[in-house]
């Protein structure tokens, strides 16, 4: 079997798998996110996993960029990759995404165990600061800014050189000569 035809049987069975499944996202065909542990968890993380071309001969690649991490040290993403990376090296050559996803679930508490969630810290700064700063800045003019849903009717109602059909504001006139009336006949 040709690489193409293994990864479209393990992306067959992984959607088989974990269709309904909160926990698992695919991006595309060959790339895919899954959370270990629940969202209120604080031990909690989000693999990033993305297949090259000739998986599952070599290795996928496995990240932990996502934001839902922000919150893990760089140490324990660190232990979690290597771990992984071990698992992907007995598995290599073979389907492996469910049993890295089961092997992470599995071991969450020993990779997660040296986790201290990481602060971010917020400065806040004063008032007057603020307006300080505003104030020197130059004031540009804002132009009306037009929502996707108005600007898609506006290229709806016009056609392809850009132009109004004739005709296309006939209510607008209705209304208009309802409100004013129309010529009084003698």
């Amino acid at each position: 079997m040709t690489a193409n035809e293994d990864q479209e049987m393990e992306l067959e069975a992984l959607r088989s798998i974990y269709e309904g499944d909160e926990c698992f996202k695919e991006i595309s065909p060959v790339s895919f996110q899954f959370r270990i542990g629940d969202l209120e968890d604080t031990k909690a993380f989000i693999l990033d996993v993305m297949w090259p071309e000739t998986y599952p001969e070599t290795a996928p690649q496995i990240s932990l960029d996502a934001f839902f991490n922000n919150r893990i040290s760089a140490e324990t993403k660190q232990l979690i990759l290597s771990k992984l990376e071990e698992q992907v090296e007995a598995n290599l050559g073979n389907a492996m995404m469910y049993t890295l996803f089961e092997w992470a679930k599995e071991n969450q508490e020993t990779l997660m165990e040296n986790h201290k969630p990481v602060m971010t810290a917020v400065t806040l700064t004063s008032s007057s600061e603020v307006t300080t700063t505003t104030s020197t800045a130059k004031k540009k003019e804002k132009k009306e800014q037009l929502t996707k849903a108005q600007k898609r009717r506006m290229i709806n109602r016009t056609d392809n050189k850009g132009e109004l059909p004739r005709g296309w504001n006939w209510v607008d006139v209705i209304k208009q000569l309802s409100k004013t009336g129309g010529k009084d006949e003698d």
